[in-house]
C-alpha cells in the first residue's frame, strides 16, 4: 500500500481554488417586484409581472415515447453515470463525497472518463476516496489520478479547497441544501440538484446539464439560452414527479439518438412531433465539445 502523502499547506492549493468563485446558483429566484426603488420625487417604472409557463401539448406523450426508446439501455449514463460511482461499501458521509466529487469531475467529460478517474481516486488514495485523504495526498499526485478528465488542473483545485471547506465548516461531510452545494468552489446548479437527489435523496429542482438544455429546446419545450433558464422554465409546469427521472432519461438519450452533432432522426420516435426534427445544423468544434458533457 502506497504511504500517506503529508498534506501541503492550504495557502499554495486550496487557497488558490477558494480564490475562485464557484459557479452561484440557488434555488427558485425570488419574485420580482412590479416597482423599481427610486429616488424620492422620481416616477417609479413598472417592470413586467412574471408570466407563468404552460406546459407543451402532447408533452406527456413525447416524455414516455422518450421514456420507451430508453427502456433498452445502451447508453454511458446506465452503465456508470455519476449515481453509480461511490463506493457502496463505505459509510454514509463518505459516499455522499465521493458522490460530489463524482459530479464534480463529470463536467465536460464522459462518463466513461469521470468513471475512471473517481475509481483511481478510490483505489490509489491511501484510505480510499475520502474528504481525509483528499486534504492530505499533494496536488501532483491527485491531479495525476484525475488528468484524462476535462480542466483536471482546475478540478484538482477545487478538490482540494473544497475538502478543506467540508472539513472546517460542514462537520466533515456534505452540504444538504442546494445553497450550501453552491458555495463550494466549482459547483454549480446542476451539480447541486443532482447531488441533492442522489447523496441526499431529496429532489428540490431538475438537474440541468447539456443535454437536458439541448433536447428540452429541441423540442420545443422551452426557448432558453443557457441551463439554468432551462431548469427555471422545466420547472414552472413540468410535473415534481419527473425532476429527477428526466435528467438521466434525457442524458442516455442524448447519447444515443438525440447527439449534439449527427443526431439519428431517422431513428427516433418522436421524430414526428420535433419541430427540430431534420433540421439541426452543424455546430462548431468548440459547441461539440461543450455538448460532451455525459454527467
Amino acid at each position: 500500500m502506497a504511504s500517506v502523502v503529508k498534506a501541503e499547506p492550504f495557502h499554495e492549493a486550496a487557497a488558490a481554488a477558494a480564490a475562485v468563485s464557484s459557479t452561484a446558483c440557488s434555488a427558485a429566484p425570488k419574485a420580482e417586484s412590479t416597482e423599481s426603488a427610486s429616488s424620492p420625487g422620481k416616477k417609479r417604472k413598472r417592470t413586467a409581472p412574471h408570466v407563468k409557463l404552460d406546459a407543451p401539448e402532447g408533452w406527456l406523450e413525447v416524455y414516455e415515447a422518450i421514456e420507451e426508446m430508453r427502456r433498452a439501455g445502451g447508453a454511458p449514463v446506465d452503465v456508470m453515470g455519476c449515481e453509480m460511482l461511490a463506493d457502496a461499501k463505505v459509510e454514509p458521509r463518505v459516499a455522499r463525497f465521493q458522490t460530489l466529487v463524482s459530479l464534480m469531475l463529470s463536467s465536460q467529460t464522459k462518463d466513461q472518463v469521470t468513471a475512471a478517474a473517481v475509481r483511481n481516486l478510490q483505489l490509489k488514495l491511501p484510505g480510499g476516496l475520502t474528504i481525509e485523504s483528499v486534504l492530505a495526498a499533494d496536488v501532483a499526485t491527485l491531479d495525476a489520478l484525475i488528468s484524462k478528465v476535462g480542466f483536471h488542473n482546475r478540478k484538482c483545485q477545487y478538490l482540494k479547497a473544497t475538502a478543506l471547506q467540508l472539513q472546517n465548516n460542514f462537520n466533515s461531510d456534505i452540504p444538504d441544501t442546494v445553497e450550501g452545494l453552491c458555495s463550494l468552489p466549482g459547483v454549480g446548479p446542476k451539480m447541486a440538484h443532482l447531488t441533492m437527489q442522489v447523496a441526499w435523496g431529496k429532489t428540490v429542482g431538475i438537474g440541468v446539464d447539456v443535454h437536458v438544455h439541448r433536447i428540452s429546446n429541441r423540442l420545443g419545450w422551452v426557448k432558453t439560452k443557457d441551463e439554468e433558464g432551462t431548469r427555471r422554465a422545466l420547472e414552472e409546469w413540468l410535473p415534481e414527479s419527473k425532476w429527477r427521472p428526466i435528467n438521466k432519461l434525457f442524458v442516455g438519450f442524448g447519447q444515443t439518438i438525440c447527439r449534439p452533432v449527427g443526431p439519428l432522426c431517422e431513428d427516433c420516435a418522436v421524430a414526428d412531433r420535433c419541430p427540430s426534427a431534420g433540421k439541426a445544423a452543424k455546430k462548431s468544434k468548440a459547441l461539440s465539445r461543450e455538448d460532451d458533457d455525459y454527467s
